[in-house]
């Protein structure tokens, strides 16, 4: 069975995703990340057909301690920020995080 890709961030956010062919996703306004963020990141979490969680790095602010921790956790399915932000630990992070070895690692 593959998984899907779920995209979870403002309209602006998912339409670029959407329109590449992204069929999972959770539009949450800007002005209602506060209350409206931890119930789209719980659902898509609960979604067995996802398997990697695509969020700006910022929006990571908006969710509750536990929810935070439970997204940065998550193995499956893994989350990749995108963004500037210290959050999610850098692409090479998550995919250590997601795979459970460093693919970019040197051999002496």
């Amino acid at each position: 069975m593959s998984q899907e890709i779920a995209v979870i961030g403002s309209p602006e956010f998912t339409t670029g995703f959407r329109l590449a062919g992204v069929r999972k996703f959770e539009d949450v306004p800007d002005d209602e990340k506060p209350e409206a963020l931890d119930d789209a990141v719980e659902r898509t979490l609960a979604d067995d057909d996802v398997g990697i969680v695509v969020m700006r790095d910022d929006d990571l602010e908006y969710l509750s301690r536990g929810v935070r921790e439970t997204v940065q956790g998550s193995v499956d399915p893994v989350l990749v920020t995108l963004g500037g932000g210290a959050g999610g630990g850098g692409l090479r992070e998550q995919i250590k995080r997601a795979i459970g070895i460093d693919l970019m690692e040197e051999d002496d």
